[in-house]
């Protein structure tokens, strides 16, 4: 198996939409679905690091970690434009607009948003282009 992480969702059909359109906007797609459950990978091909977008095990509401990030990798800085937009057109919300951040480095270009659960997410491109 490889690596995973699952995120909260507390409405599957409001957060299957905003990762359909976030994730797809850097070319992954959904590779399996069962009630409650939506899995992402790039490419929806099953393969590689996936992410699961699900209710928490134990009947609970999802909630967002404090200081918790699943953070990405781009491989183009319009990616990484498309990604933020997406989030934004979808119930998403900004932690930071799409920009260099040259604390993290001379080519560390990223945008910061949260889910409509609240969990933050990062799209990095290390590219110049």
């Amino acid at each position: 198996m490889s690596a995973y992480v699952t995120i909260g969702a507390n409405d599957s059909e409001a957060s299957n939409r905003f990762y359909d359109a976030v994730l797809g906007a850097i070319g992954w797609a959904s590779h399996v679905e069962f009630p409650g459950w939506r899995a992402y990978s790039e490419g929806g091909n099953g393969e590689g690091f996936t992410i699961w977008i699900a209710r928490p095990f134990d009947g609970g509401d999802a909630n967002s970690g404090n200081g918790s990030m699943t953070g990405l990798f781009a491989t183009e800085r319009a990616q990484v434009d498309a990604f933020h937009a997406a989030a934004l057109a979808n119930g998403g919300s900004d932690e930071g607009a799409p920009g260099l951040r040259p604390d993290y480095g001379p080519d560390w270009y990223a945008a910061y948003v949260r889910d409509p659960v609240g969990n933050k997410l990062a799209l990095v491109c290390r590219n110049e282009s």
